[in-house]
């Protein structure tokens, strides 16, 4: 039974609430994975360039539409275009090298991956001079939101969007750009609820796509010291009394937020888990219990990029 409850974007199509995410699944198990979400009722998967794993998505949406469990027109795959590619002329080439790998004419969702961009080094996706120093340009994201625009126009991207872009930069689009962005894919858990942030892209009509919304505890820069958001006690009591695992709660809290969400798994048990969060309801004192766990702690910061022109988590962000 497919997963199909949606958001509608500011373009009119459909995404549906339940993604499958794949960064940091290995090249060997990527085709696996995908095909178990699929078997399982994702219709939404997200992917990127800088993630190396796109091909095996492709190899997994074409094998379950030779096997006749999907048509292309029912799984909406999202790509990101990466900091190395904002030149304009990278732009499309990049996207076209997606599109290869993916083996379809188009992506459902292109999004501009970070704001910040960085001198093109083949596949090298964070390049450095032989200090160790990262090799940033100067190419601001707004020009190459237009490069991005301009594949919209063609149809290789159906809606574009951003991601990691703070309340600044998103209005500089606004302001400067002929196409709202569809999307901004964002960290969002209980530990960070980020809500003025998503407040505003709502009310501009821009969705929200929470990435690492069990709180990214396999990500590989994690200290000790760090908060596990699926450990937390509160969350669990929740659970507990609803019969669910703390990470449905953690999924349906965005989902009730009207936030899509992109739970990442390799095992079969858990993929099939984080989908199961369409027939239970928070109630609103769940919701606000919830809501009030909110510490403003940010897993996937890329505080090494934190010298980065357009690093969009300082503190009065200006330019």
């Amino acid at each position: 039974m497919p997963y199909t409850a949606s958001l509608t974007l500011n373009s009119g199509a459909s995404m549906p609430l339940l993604g499958f995410g794949t960064w940091q699944t290995p090249k060997d198990e990527i085709k696996r994975c995908v095909e178990m979400a699929i078997d399982e009722g994702y219709r939404h998967i997200d992917g990127a360039w800088a993630y190396k794993n796109e091909e095996g998505i492709g190899e997994a949406v074409e094998a379950k539409i030779k096997e006749g469990k999907i048509k292309r027109e029912d799984v909406f795959i999202t790509s990101k275009l990466w900091s190395t590619f904002h030149e304009t002329a990278d732009v499309r080439e990049s996207l076209l090298e997606t599109l290869g790998f993916l083996k379809t004419d188009y992506v459902d969702l292109y999004l501009m991956h970070w704001p910040w961009s960085m001198k093109k080094s083949g596949k090298e996706s964070l390049p450095k001079d032989e200090n160790g120093k990262f090799l940033y340009t100067d190419v601001d994201y707004v020009d190459a939101w237009k490069a991005m625009e301009a594949i919209h126009k063609e149809g290789l991207a159906k809606n574009i969007g951003v991601s990691n872009f703070n309340e600044f930069q998103v209005s500089r689009l606004l302001k400067e750009c002929s196409v709202i962005p569809a999307v901004n894919q964002i960290e969002v858990h209980p530990y960070l609820a980020d809500t003025k942030r998503i407040e505003f892209l709502q009310s501009k009509g821009i969705a929200v796509t929470a990435y690492s919304p069990l709180g990214s505890a396999q990500r590989p820069w994690a200290k000790p010291e760090d908060p596990v958001v699926l450990d937390d006690p509160t969350l669990n009591a929740v659970a507990k009394k609803l019969g669910k695992s703390a990470a449905q709660v953690a999924l349906r809290f965005q989902i009730q937020r009207n936030i899509s969400v992109i739970p990442k798994s390799v095992k079969a048990h858990r993929i099939k888990e984080n989908a199961q969060v369409f027939d239970f309801t928070l109630s609103e004192e769940d919701m606000k219990t919830i809501a009030g766990l909110d510490r403003n702690w940010r897993a996937c910061g890329m505080d090494k990029t934190n010298d980065a022109k357009y690093w969009p988590f300082r503190s009065n962000y200006s330019e």
